[in-house]
């Protein structure tokens, strides 16, 4: 007879499905896709993952200098010295960075906010990368002359851009908005290279 310790014992399978239904995007039917085709593959692809995960979590971290994600002290972005060094485009989350890069309209350099002000969740600028902007544009070697406010044209990503306005431009610094190319409500993430685009190349004064 099972014993209380078979009783306890949690479903291999179930606990896939769960581990995977916490991804953002991701319900429980795709969850459950995603754990069978897992299954299907083997040990040795199940291995690979695990050690792929386990790598990116523990070597990844933060650019000392803009604050991407990388496995070094710099990114490849701030190591490129072809870049501008004269305009940082300031942008919500790591994934807003590659959609913008993929446009290859931009030639500058980037900040990573990782977030908005969201007062209502407890977010305010000490919860966002805005210290290490403000230290950035402090250093000795800055030649920062604009910085284009590329958040989210959503509630909070516009109230993020209207705080940064009011933190930057007393300092002397051009402050510009990237254009309304984007839909309001939607994400870089998800849009396509021409419309992001066309949002640089019509930016406005703040």
């Amino acid at each position: 007879m099972p014993g209380p310790a078979d009783e306890r014992r949690v479903d291999p399978i179930a606990r896939l499905i769960q581990a995977f239904s916490r991804l953002p995007g991701i319900g429980e039917k795709s969850a459950t896709r995603l754990a069978f085709f897992v299954l299907r593959q083997g040990s040795e692809y199940a291995r690979n993952l695990a050690e792929a995960l386990l790598e990116a979590t523990e070597r990844v971290g933060f650019c000392e200098r803009c604050m991407n994600l990388t496995d070094g002290s710099l990114c490849t972005l701030c190591l490129d010295a072809r870049r501008d060094g004269r305009t940082i485009c300031v942008v919500e989350t790591v994934q807003d960075l590659r959609a913008i890069q993929k446009s290859n309209e931009y030639r500058g350099q980037f900040h990573v906010l990782h977030g908005t002000l969201a007062p209502l969740e407890g977010i305010g600028p000490d919860e966002l990368k805005m210290k290490e902007l403000l230290t950035r544009l402090q250093a000795p070697d800055a030649e920062v002359e604009e910085l284009i406010i590329a958040t989210n044209p959503s509630v909070e990503g516009e109230a993020t851009a209207l705080y940064l306005k009011k933190m930057l431009a007393p300092m002397g610094y051009r402050v510009t908005r990237i254009a309304s190319g984007l839909p309001i409500g939607g994400d870089f993430e998800y849009a396509d290279p021409a419309t992001i685009s066309q949002a640089l190349a019509g930016r406005r004064e703040m």
